[in-house]
C-alpha cells in the first residue's frame, strides 16, 4: 500500500511538472484529466495499475512534447512566410507608388505636347494667312516681272521704289515659307512624340494593373496567414513570449549597431586628425557629407515623423512589459519623414516590428520607425530633415496600421514626447 501511495506521489510530481512546463489550453486539459483519473482511482488501484498509468502518462508526455516541437517548427515556418510576404508586399507597394508617379508625369507630358501641337496648329494657320496676303500684294503690283521694272525708265524713282517693294515681298514670302516648313517639321516631331508617350503611358498603366493585382494577392495571403497563426498558435502566453523575444532581439541589434557606429566614428576622427582640412574662399572648413547634427540641441523641437493621434505613449503598459517608444495612429500608405539628418543603418524586417528602419544621427542617438508598409531608403544612404523615408503600414503581424516611433540614446530608450514639438 505504501508503494502504491509512493507511486501516486511520484505521478503527481511528474504530472505537476509537466503541467507547469507545457503551454496551451488543450495540453493543460489533457494533463488535468489524467491527474483527475489517477486521483479518483488511487484508493482502489494496486501497484501494477499505478505503474500502467505512469507509463501512459510518460507516453502522453512524449507525444505532447513531440506535438510542441512540431508546433514550434510550424510556427517558425509561418513566421518566416509572414516576413517574406510582408517584404514582398512592401516592395510591391513601393514600386506601385513609383508607377503612379510615372503615370502622372507621363500624363503631364502628354498634356504639354497636346498644348504645343494646338499652339503650333494656330501658328501654321496664321502663317498661311500671312503668306496668302503677301501673294495677293504681289498680284496687286500689277503682275510685273522684275526685269520689266528694271527696264522701265519713264519714272526712275517709281521704278526704284517698286524694286525695293518687290525684293521685300519676295524676302518676306521666302521667310514665311521657311517658317511654315519648320513648323510642319516640328508638328511632325510632336505628333510622333505624342504617339510614343501614349504607348508608354498605356504600358505603364498595364504595369500598374499587374502590380496592383500582385499587391492585392500579397495582402490576401497575409490575411490568411495571420488568421492561421492566430487560430492555431497565438495563445496569450505565446504572444507574450514572442514579444519578449522580439524586444531582446531589438536590444541586441541596437547594441551591435551602436558599436559599429562608434567604431566608425572613431576611425573617422583618426583619419581627420591625420588629414589637412580643405578651406573654401571664405576661409571656412569644407563641410563633410559625414557631418552630423547636434542632436542634443534639437530636444523639444524635433518634428513628428507623421501626423496622428498617439495611441500608445512612452512607458504605457504593453502586455507584461511597457512601450519604449510611441505608437502613432496613421492610415496605411501615409508618408513617413525623417525627423532630422542622419544615415540609415538598418532597413529590414524584424519579427515583432515588421519592416523597421533605424537612422543614426551621431553622438549615440538613433531614431526607429517600425510597422512600415514600405521602406524607401537603404542601409548607408543619407537622409535630410523632412525627407520621405518610408510609408505607414501594419507589418510585423499587426491588424491595424500605425507607426512605432522610438528614440535611443546610446541604446537606451528616451521619451519622444520630450524631444518632439508639442
Amino acid at each position: 500500500m505504501w508503494a502504491a501511495s509512493g507511486v501516486g506521489q511520484l505521478i503527481e510530481v511528474i504530472a505537476g511538472s509537466l503541467y507547469n512546463l507545457l503551454s496551451g489550453c488543450m495540453i493543460k486539459q489533457i494533463v488535468v484529466c489524467l491527474l483527475l483519473g489517477i486521483w479518483v482511482n488511487e484508493g482502489k488501484a494496486d501497484f501494477s495499475e499505478k505503474s500502467k498509468e505512469l507509463n501512459e502518462v510518460q507516453l502522453n508526455m512524449n507525444a505532447v512534447q513531440q506535438d510542441m516541437q512540431r508546433i514550434q517548427l510550424d510556427q517558425k515556418t509561418l513566421n518566416n512566410q509572414l516576413a517574406e510576404i510582408e517584404k514582398k508586399f512592401g516592395e510591391t507597394a513601393a514600386f506601385l507608388k513609383k508607377l503612379k508617379e510615372q503615370i502622372e508625369l507621363q500624363r503631364q507630358s502628354l498634356t504639354h505636347i497636346r498644348q504645343e501641337i494646338h499652339t503650333l496648329q494656330n501658328e501654321i494657320s496664321t502663317q498661311n494667312e500671312e503668306l496668302a496676303g503677301q501673294i495677293k500684294a504681289a498680284y496687286a503690283m500689277g503682275q510685273k516681272e522684275k526685269l520689266k521694272l528694271m527696264l522701265n525708265q519713264r519714272d526712275p524713282a517709281l521704278a526704284s521704289r517698286m524694286m525695293v517693294y518687290y525684293d521685300y515681298l519676295n524676302s518676306a514670302r521666302l521667310t514665311k515659307l521657311t517658317n511654315i516648313e519648320e513648323s510642319l517639321k516640328r508638328f511632325d516631331r510632336l505628333s510622333r512624340q505624342k504617339q510614343d508617350e501614349t504607348r508608354l503611358l498605356v504600358h505603364t498603366l498595364q504595369q500598374k494593373e499587374e502590380e496592383q493585382s500582385a499587391l492585392d494577392n500579397a495582402k490576401y495571403q497575409r490575411k490568411e496567414l495571420l488568421t492561421h497563426l492566430s487560430k492555431d498558435f497565438y495563445s496569450n502566453g505565446q504572444q507574450l513570449r514572442q514579444l519578449n523575444e522580439s524586444e531582446i532581439k531589438l536590444k541586441r541589434l541596437l547594441a551591435s549597431l551602436q558599436k559599429t557606429t562608434d567604431d566608425s566614428a572613431l576611425e573617422t576622427e583618426q583619419v581627420n586628425a591625420l588629414s589637412t582640412p580643405k578651406n573654401d574662399d571664405s576661409g571656412n572648413k569644407e563641410d563633410s557629407p559625414q557631418l552630423k547634427v547636434n542632436f542634443d540641441s534639437l530636444k523639444g523641437n524635433l518634428p513628428w515623423p507623421v501626423s496622428g493621434r498617439l495611441t500608445k505613449k512612452f512607458g504605457s503598459e504593453r502586455a507584461e512589459s511597457s512601450w519604449d517608444g510611441v505608437l502613432i495612429d496613421a492610415s496605411e500608405g501615409t508618408e513617413i519623414h525623417a525627423v532630422t539628418k542622419g544615415q540609415v543603418v538598418y532597413a529590414e524586417w524584424l519579427r515583432g516590428y515588421g519592416l523597421l528602419m533605424i537612422i543614426d544621427h551621431g553622438n549615440g542617438y538613433m531614431t526607429l520607425y517600425a510597422f512600415n508598409q514600405s521602406l524607401y531608403k537603404r542601409v548607408g544612404e543619407w537622409v535630410e530633415p523632412g525627407e520621405i523615408i518610408a510609408s505607414v503600414g501594419q507589418s510585423g503581424g499587426r491588424s491595424q496600421s500605425g507607426l512605432y516611433f522610438g528614440i535611443r540614446k546610446k541604446g537606451k530608450p528616451v521619451d519622444p514626447l520630450e524631444w518632439c514639438r508639442k
